[in-house]
């Protein structure tokens, strides 16, 4: 499949990968396809029909329907070689009703942390628990939040997982969350070789950012030593911040050669750095559901 690229008019492939290479493929917000190993990886399935969900913009205007955009015309190709899936969380933006549907329709496994598992799994999912081992992987589960006080609580538990398959490159997918003490140190010990960080600077009208900063995504590149990919851009009402705004803040920091802002249906291929290091991922401690994933699933209409 071809997909032309917005900012340099270069038609992008996704090809037979080589060994040692991974394929990062950007769909839309948070939804992405990656090639590694054996498998093509559906994260966090969010495929509904523009307008489909009500806005996420509680205060302060600017409320509209979301999705803001359609998924790109490479997706339907793309999403039917998948050959399972990862969900970092339940919110609607992430796993929505046709994210569902079609991962019921596909049979797909469906990947996820001690949390969310059982919810997903009565709504007829094929639900495995994300840990060491699992799709033939390294894999560490790293705890975060999803925005500071109350608010945070009511958002619910969140995660991001680090991915190691053996020879090619590892990536460290953070999911929804702020900047936390959790996500600088994983991302200092376990040095990724690709970060895939949300960069909407989401914000409900109440409560505070719920999503990095520009000025938090500055510290993170700062800190990462490969290559850092961003999405949850330009595809939701209360996510501001625009790709045009963010290349050029990166830019004049001096970190654009390794940053990656993929447009609606772009492939990014990584290599293996020759001198990547052997991390052994920390096992988790596993979290359970209780009231607050109660009270959580039914605040994001999960």
């Amino acid at each position: 499949m071809d997909i032309r690229h917005p900012r340099e008019g270069m038609v992008i492939r996704w090809c037979e990968r080589q060994v040692g290479l991974m394929q990062l493929q950007h769909l839309r917000n948070a939804t992405v396809i990656l090639g590694l190993g054996a498998h093509r990886v559906l994260v966090d399935p969010m495929l509904a029909d523009v307008g489909a969900m009500p806005g996420f913009k509680l205060l302060g205007g600017g409320r509209r329907r979301n999705p803001l955009v359609p998924l790109p015309a490479a997706a339907t190709e793309a999403l039917a070689a998948t050959t399972a899936a990862i969900v970092t969380h339940e919110h609607p933006d992430h796993v929505d009703a046709a994210g569902r549907r079609f991962l019921r329709e596909r049979g797909l496994p469906v990947w996820t942390n001690g949390v969310d598992g059982p919810s997903l799994r009565k709504k007829g999912l094929d639900v495995h628990e994300l840990r060491d081992g699992a799709l033939g992987m390294r894999i560490e589960v790293v705890r975060s939040r999803h925005a500071r006080g109350a608010l945070g609580w009511l958002l619910g538990p969140v995660c991001g997982y680090y991915l190691a398959h053996d020879g090619e490159p590892s990536i460290y997918l953070i999911g929804d969350s702020i900047l936390t003490d959790s996500v600088l140190e994983a991302v200092d010990r376990l040095q990724p070789d690709v970060i895939l960080a949300p960069a909407g600077a989401a914000n409900m009208g109440i409560g505070g950012d719920i999503l990095f900063s520009v000025d938090d995504l500055v510290r993170l590149t700062r800190l990462a030593r490969g290559q850092v990919v961003f999405n949850h851009l330009e595809a939701l009402d209360h996510c501001p911040t625009t790709r045009t705004g963010l290349l050029a803040r990166l830019e004049a920091e001096g970190l654009g050669d390794r940053v990656h802002v993929p447009a609606d249906g772009e492939v990014l291929t990584f290599e293996r750095p020759r001198a990547a290091a052997v991390v052994t991922p920390r096992p988790g401690t596993p979290e359970r559901p209780g009231l607050q994933k109660w009270v959580s699933a039914r605040f994001a209409g999960a």
